[in-house]
């Protein structure tokens, strides 16, 4: 299980104004446990430094989240490529875990990958966005045995669904 968290996190593009690791939290069993560990890095962590803190809380019970930043374009006043948090989660196969997965990229809110009416602008950016992931995708897929994918968003719709509708 480390081993595929390491291998995730070594072809992550962790953002160029912030690179690496900022935040570790083990939990043991489920997330409704007070976290074995937790760590906030001062300056953003290594990957080999958050290999070696996690591998003292080896488990098929343990699940493990990793907080960083990658560069989405964003707008805020005009648009730019800014970092976007990130958390990388990584679960044994007996942690409670909602979906059953095994790893987890949260990329960041709808909105970063939606198309905005009203502003023409966006749809080359929103389009840069999707390509990051369509990336991600791909380098995992070369990293890990990847045997499913699925592309969820917090608001439980069907993402694919929602950007045919305004693309359409």
């Amino acid at each position: 299980m480390l081993r595929a968290l390491q291998r995730a996190l070594l072809r992550f593009p962790f953002s160029a104004s912030s690179p690496g690791v900022i935040s570790l939290r083990i939990y043991a069993l489920q997330y409704a446990e007070p976290p074995l560990l937790e760590v906030f890095y001062d300056r953003p962590a290594g990957i080999d430094t958050v290999i070696q803190a996690a591998a003292e809380f080896r488990g098929g019970d343990c699940g493990y989240l990793v907080g960083g930043y990658w560069d989405l374009w964003q707008r805020d006043g005009g648009w730019r490529l800014t970092p976007a948090p990130v958390l990388l989660g990584c679960y044994g196969p007996e942690f409670e875990n909602d979906i059953g997965d095994q790893l987890r990229f949260e990329l960041g809110l709808d909105s970063h990958f939606l198309p905005r009416p009203g502003l023409p602008e966006s749809a080359p950016k929103v389009k840069s966005n999707i390509r990051s992931v369509l990336r991600l995708a791909q380098e995992l897929d070369q990293a890990l045995p990847v045997l499913k994918r699925r592309l969820w968003t917090e608001s439980g719709e069907d993402f694919a669904a929602r950007l045919r509708s305004l693309a359409g």
